[in-house]
C-alpha cells in the first residue's frame, strides 16, 4: 500500500527560527508553580486569578480589600452603601492557611541535637581550662541559641562546685 506523500520527507533545520525568543515565549505563557499546596488543589485553569482567589476568600490587591478611610465629610448613614460580599466557594483553603499559620514555628538558626550534646560535654571537661574571653563567648552564645541547655550547664556547675567544696 503506498504512502502518503509528504510523510517520508526528512526534517529541516529552521535557520529563520530563533529559539532563544522561542523558548522564552514558551516559559512567558506556561503557568507559574504555585508553591502554596492548599491554593494549588484548589485552583481551577479555566478561572482568573482574580477568580480564583475570590473564591478562595483572598484578595488580589490588598489595597482593595481593606481600604484606607479618608477623613473627609462624614457621610450620612443613608449614603454608605455597603459592596456586596463576595461568596466565597472554597473556605477550606483559608481554613487551611489558618491552621498552618497558627503552628508554633520551628526555631531554624539552632544546632542539631546531636552537636549541642557534644559540645556541652567538650565544654564541661575544658571549662576550667577555658580564657574568661573564650568562656564569655561561649555563654553568649548558649544563652542566646539554647537557654534550656544553658540553664541545664549552669546546674550541672553548680553540683560540680558543690561536689569539690
Amino acid at each position: 500500500m503506498p504512502k502518503a506523500k509528504g510523510k517520508t520527507r526528512r526534517q529541516k533545520f529552521g535557520y529563520s527560527v530563533n529559539r532563544k525568543r522561542l523558548n522564552r515565549n514558551a516559559r512567558r505563557k506556561a503557568a507559574p508553580r504555585i508553591e502554596c499546596s492548599h491554593i494549588r488543589h484548589a485552583w481551577d485553569h479555566a478561572k482568573s486569578v482574580r477568580q480564583n482567589l475570590a473564591e478562595m476568600g483572598l484578595a488580589v490587591d490588598p489595597n482593595r480589600a481593606v481600604p484606607l478611610r479618608k477623613r473627609k465629610v462624614k457621610a450620612m448613614e443613608v449614603d454608605i452603601e455597603e459592596r456586596p460580599k463576595e461568596l466565597v466557594r472554597k473556605p477550606y483553603v483559608l481554613n487551611d492557611l489558618e491552621a498552618e499559620a497558627s503552628l508554633p514555628e520551628k526555631k531554624g538558626n539552632t544546632l542539631s541535637r546531636d552537636l549541642i550534646d557534644y559540645a556541652m560535654a567538650r565544654d564541661e571537661k575544658n571549662y576550667y581550662q577555658d580564657t574568661p574571653k573564650q568562656i564569655r563567648s561561649k555563654i553568649n552564645v548558649y544563652k542566646r541559641f539554647y537557654p534550656a541547655e544553658w540553664q541545664d550547664f549552669l546546674d550541672s556547675l553548680q553540683k560540680r562546685k558543690m561536689e569539690v567544696e
